[in-house]
């Protein structure tokens, strides 16, 4: 036994994990609360279908139970990290996500759900290798940037050169096809070259061509040319790709200020579609009204907050666009699923950080919480 700890101390010496500080209340106060909300919602979302499907009320909430536990396993282990232990897993995160995202193609391996190749199948569980690419390349960049702090205002030196390491993956992703995550990729991108200082000449015009290029995405594939139709006029589709949207408007609409109480929203009985994933933030619309919903969306501003004080107060910079791009791929990602939800963009697929249910999700923002953490234990600069 004693040589099984020597050695398991030796490997995770390796990487440094070492506490600096004690954990940072601001961090863990606001996804705190998001996770027991997450709770409470997917309790409440996942009671009727997981009776109907499966004969067992709490069989969803179970699971997502064991995905939290994993999740807090995670951020325990993360969230002592030194910065050269952050540093270090730089390179094994990049290869791990990227090969499990080659995996995808592998007959057996890859998993198709609704026309789209998103899945792993390890064993028993399934895997979402896209959450980890937003979480490695956040890592990548961050090391690939600090490095060119000399030369980031040149265009090839700064932002061609990131776009050119990170285009291969965001082909792969879009090829899943995932364009809701693609999206994501290019924000966390363009927002850690800002944060790096790249010219804002240089980001307005690859702005410009990653719009263009999305949007001929966008309108080369039936599907999502569906879904633009029905975002621009979804009364207009309220019976087939407008459904989703207008089923989410009731729901928003029957909350008003106060919402109509934990449990007795309606829209969460089979009429609206990925209540427990998705479209979650529509329930605690209705359920707990614009309070309710004032309050989720204070608490991610929170979290933001937070990060980019962290990033602020780092004299290093791996650790301070570190900072900025954890605290961007959580933020954005919960921005764009609140604002799908209330019709302000087309449906992009994109869970709600912390709350929407879902495995590998709640695993990787909690990992960045965790990796928020290690860098919130380092001491500020006063």
């Amino acid at each position: 036994m004693r040589s099984e700890a020597k050695s398991l101390r030796s490997w995770f010496g390796r990487f440094e994990v070492v506490a600096q500080r004690g954990p940072d209340p601001w961090l863990l106060l606001p996804a705190g609360v998001l996770v027991f909300i997450g709770c409470l919602m997917v309790l409440n979302t996942t009671y009727f279908p997981a009776l109907e499907n499966t004969g067992d009320a709490f069989h969803f909430f179970k699971l997502h139970l064991v995905h939290l536990c994993a999740g807090l396993m995670v951020l325990a282990i993360v969230s002592q990290f030194s910065l050269k232990g952050l540093r270090r897993i730089v390179m094994p995160l990049a290869i791990v996500s990227i090969g499990m995202l080659l995996m995808l193609w592998v007959p057996h391996l890859g998993v198709i759900r609704g026309g789209a190749r998103r899945w792993l199948r390890i064993g028993p569980l399934l895997w979402e290798p896209v959450e980890g690419v937003k979480f490695a390349l956040v890592f990548f960049l961050a090391d690939f940037l600090s490095k060119r702090q000399e030369r980031i205002r040149s265009l090839t030196d700064g932002p061609l050169a990131a776009a050119i390491c990170i285009a291969p993956v965001a082909i792969l992703v879009l090829k899943q096809p995932d364009f809701g995550s693609t999206v994501m990729i290019a924000l966390v991108l363009f927002s850690m070259l800002w944060a790096a200082g790249a010219e804002s000449k240089h980001l307005a015009g690859g702005g410009a061509l990653a719009i263009a290029i999305l949007a001929l995405q966008a309108v080369t594939k039936s599907y999502r040319m569906r879904r633009l139709s029905a975002f621009l006029n979804p009364w207009d589709t309220a019976r087939g790709a407008g459904f989703q949207l207008v089923q989410s408007f009731i729901a928003l609409g029957a909350g008003g200020g106060w919402g109509v109480g934990l449990g007795e929203g309606r829209q969460k009985m089979f009429y609206l579609p990925q209540a427990h994933t998705d479209f979650v933030f529509a329930v605690i619309g209705e359920e707990f009204g614009v309070v309710g919903a004032a309050i989720v969306i204070a608490l991610f501003c929170a979290i933001l907050f937070r990060g980019m004080k962290i990033a602020h107060d780092e004299p290093d910079p791996f650790a301070s666009l570190l900072a900025v791009g954890l605290s961007a791929l959580l933020s954005f990602q919960a921005l764009i699923n609140m604002a799908v939800v209330v019709g302000m963009v087309p449906t992009k697929g994109l869970p709600l950080p912390f709350v929407s249910y879902g495995g590998t999700a709640m695993v990787m923002a909690m990992a960045a919480l965790g990796a928020l953490l290690a860098l919130a234990r380092r001491p500020a600069v006063r």
